[in-house]
């Protein structure tokens, strides 16, 4: 006996299902166009303008969001879709000794916390990605982008959760009108693209 046992006469059209897939997320990055442009245009030039003054986008997040931070620091720490020289980029998702020897030591939420305190500076960017808005340890590299006066990029979901109730003056917020998670992480994977061409496009041109 499996996992799953199916009702007696249920069956399952695996074609329409994907389908419903492609439709919803259609739907939503449609919608999204309409809702959050002007916040990805800002984010975009706050970025360009951080690299311009000798800083750099730190990116954190867990899960697929981490995937997303690291996505983002490749793609400006090697290239987009042009040539250039690397941009400088930091994802504290990636150095597993840190990771995990301060979840050891102060617990899972100050991961990127402690990173930010001894990395960050007032001319950096922290990029924090949660689709919820409600991840501890996101909540706290908030904190800690602020105490080192850094701006914040946040991209989120749903109702933007606690992380756009902690947001100042300064910072944006990306928030994808969407409530389900893997279409929200669809979408945000669509605005990291979308910020890596304004970077490359504000820093070396292009059309």
């Amino acid at each position: 006996m499996g996992w799953y046992t199916a009702t007696a006469g249920e069956t399952m059209d695996p074609i329409a299902r994907i389908r419903e897939h492609f439709t919803e997320s259609i739907t939503i990055k449609v919608a999204a166009a309409e809702q959050i442009t002007e916040s990805i245009a800002a984010a975009g030039l706050a970025m360009s303008n951080a690299i311009l003054n000798d800083g750099k986008i730190m990116s954190c997040g867990n899960g697929g969001s981490a995937a997303d931070a690291q996505h983002f620091s490749s793609e400006l720490l090697n290239r987009f879709e042009m040539e250039r020289p690397g941009l400088p980029a930091i994802a504290l998702t990636t150095d597993n000794s840190t990771l995990t020897s301060i979840s050891n030591d102060y617990g899972y939420e100050k991961i990127f916390y402690k990173q930010i305190q001894a990395l960050g500076k007032e001319q950096d960017i922290l990029l924090g990605i949660s689709t919820s808005g409600n991840s501890k340890n996101i909540i706290q590299a908030i904190t800690a982008a602020h105490e080192r006066n850094m701006k914040v990029i946040a991209l989120t979901g749903q109702d933007g959760g606690r992380v756009a109730n902690i947001l100042q003056p300064g910072d944006v917020e990306i928030r994808v009108p969407a409530t389900r998670t893997a279409r929200i992480q669809e979408v945000h994977l669509v605005v990291i693209h979308c910020l890596c061409d304004l970077i490359d496009a504000t820093l070396i041109g292009g059309h």
